[in-house]
């Protein structure tokens, strides 16, 4: 990187969802302008102490792939021109969508520290442990985010000067959800049902891996702001060579319901959770938005799904071969790319020979195939807190590839993939912005590892080193336990002893009498109490 460039790239770690409820709004849609206060000092993105500034947004001009040709007809086109054309940056290593935050792996009021937080294998950790992240999920199922709203229209049936603002709360789990929704959904194009399909900003091509990565650190973030606790980490699931789904326990992401198999167990949390944004024909055939109202019960069957489709889930030598490959991207960086690490680690192409395989699902598509149920619909995925988990390794694996393979800048496409695809393209739908290249690089960068990657150093550093800590702070109490121990038992040996000695020396009297005279030693020993003898009938 330039000196430039590391400036923008330290200025564009601050991203949050779209919509800031401060800009969710007639005057915010009427001035385009979406810079709102930090309380810290009054001033717009905390401008009076130097958090940051409110600006204008150039957006990229580098042409788009053909995959689609329309321009002008989709808010999403140009993002976020449709809403707003200025919004914070915020300086060094503040974020927010007012810099009052501070951006991934910093903390404290000035956001100077930097602090790394491991993400574990759910399979390890303590049931303590993966109760509370259960207890977690459900927290923010049952709570109205308080920074962000969605929209439930688009921006033209708000008025020309945003007269009819259409915006929603919704719960912190489901914001999520409808974000992964709305970047996934089909464009309109007038009349009922008439869409086109071949459009997705964050799917099948590159901006997958860099898109999720980012969802996940916003969705961690939301987690520690409304549970207060700083050190949560999402968990993964580590699935290479599964046979079945080893999480859908009532333990952790609920069991098979014995009445219905499409269903969670009622002994679960989830059995009782609603879902959203899962019924995309329907939004079609109406011309409307998903408005996140609940939509049925959460569905999953795993196991039960198309196995011309997903003849098995993926091994470990599916995941070693995609990593080898040294190409991000190839072709016309979609679906159809052949020997891209991107397209086989998605799931469009084979992980045996890199070609891509239309008509079937390898890789992360075939989890969300084998799932066989919410988690199968691409648009209301995130419905399933197993996408959590999936995604999770999903993003290990592109970690594990980045550091093999240590890409320049330069291999994520400038130009010319699908659109909100290019490097520059900023990601929907999210505020204040970014670019999807911004996170083409490690996590060492976000504030986050994996435990199976750390090295035998850092893993003791992480897991050893506390434990070894907590004994230094009891160790006197462990040396008194240890001697006291060591009397009592030693008391307690010496009583054992003379408590033998007498219980013999009676036997031998009884003997005695019983037998007759005692003869003469074999052996003879001074010894009072000596057992060394023989006697005669």
């Amino acid at each position: 990187y330039s000196v430039t460039c590391l400036y923008e790239l330290l200025l564009s770690f601050s991203i949050r969802p779209l919509f800031p409820r401060p800009c969710a709004n007639s005057e915010g849609l009427r001035t385009k302008e979406c810079c709102p206060v930090w309380e810290g000092d009054g001033s717009a993105c905390g401008a009076l102490s130097g958090r940051g500034f409110c600006t204008e947004v150039l957006v990229s001009d580098e042409p788009n792939g053909p995959q689609y040709p329309h321009t002008g007809i989709d808010d999403r086109e140009r993002w976020p021109l449709a809403f707003f054309n200025r919004t914070c940056r915020c300086a060094g290593n503040y974020g927010g969508f007012n810099c009052g935050e501070c951006r991934f792996g910093y903390w404290g009021g000035n956001c100077a520290q930097y602090r790394e937080s491991v993400r574990r294998n759910i399979m390890t950790m303590s049931n303590a442990e993966q109760q509370k992240f259960i207890s977690y999920l459900n927290l923010a199922k049952n709570t109205i985010n308080p920074d962000y709203v969605i929209s439930t229209a688009t921006r033209a049936e708000m008025g020309e000067n945003g007269e009819n603002p259409m915006f929603s709360d919704i719960n912190t789990y489901d914001l999520f959800v409808w974000i992964h929704y709305y970047v996934s959904r089909d464009t309109f194009l007038g009349g009922p049902g008439n869409v086109w399909r071949d459009i997705d900003f964050a799917h099948e091509s590159a901006a997958f891996l860099p898109w999720h990565r980012v969802f996940l650190l916003h969705w961690e973030n939301e987690i520690r702001k409304i549970t207060g606790d700083f050190n949560f980490t999402i968990p993964y699931w580590d699935w290479r060579n599964a046979q079945t789904c080893e999480v859908c326990t009532d333990a952790l992401m609920g069991g098979r319901n014995s009445l219905n198999p499409n269903l969670i167990s009622p002994a679960s949390v989830f059995s009782s959770w609603k879902v959203i944004c899962s019924k995309p024909e329907e939004y079609n055939n109406r011309e409307v938005l998903c408005n996140a109202n609940g939509e049925g019960p959460l569905l999953r069957n795993p196991g039960n799904h198309d196995r011309n489709r997903v003849p098995r889930l993926p091994t470990t030598a599916d995941v070693d071969f995609a990593v080898g490959l040294p190409e991000y991207e190839t072709g016309n960086m979609d679906r159809f790319a052949n020997m891209s690490f991107r397209n086989v680690l998605e799931g469009f192409a084979s992980p045996e020979t890199g070609q891509a395989v239309p008509g079937q699902s390898t890789m992360h598509n075939s989890l969300h195939v084998f799932m066989n149920g919410s988690m199968s619909n691409v648009q209301g995925s995130a419905n399933d807190p197993i996408f959590l988990l999936h995604h999770a390794f999903i993003d290990s694996i592109f970690e594990r590839w980045l550091r093999t393979h240590q890409p320049l800048r330069s291999s994520y496409p400038r130009a010319n993939a699908p659109i909100g695809h290019n490097d520059e393209y900023y990601m929907i739908p999210l505020l204040p912005l970014y670019r999807n290249g911004d996170y083409f690089l490690s996590n060492k960068v976000l504030g986050y590892e994996y435990a199976y990657l750390l090295d035998p150093g850092q893993f003791v550093q992480e897991f050893v080193t506390p434990y070894l800590q907590q004994a230094r702070e009891i160790w006197q109490w462990l040396l008194g336990a240890g001697i006291l121990g060591a009397l009592i038992a030693s008391i307690f040996a010496i009583l054992l002893v003379f408590a033998r000695r007498r219980w013999k020396r009676s036997q031998r009297r009884k003997r005695a009498s019983s037998y007759g005279e005692r003869q003469p030693l074999l052996q003879s020993s001074s010894e009072e109490g000596s057992s060394s003898y023989q006697t005669t009938l």
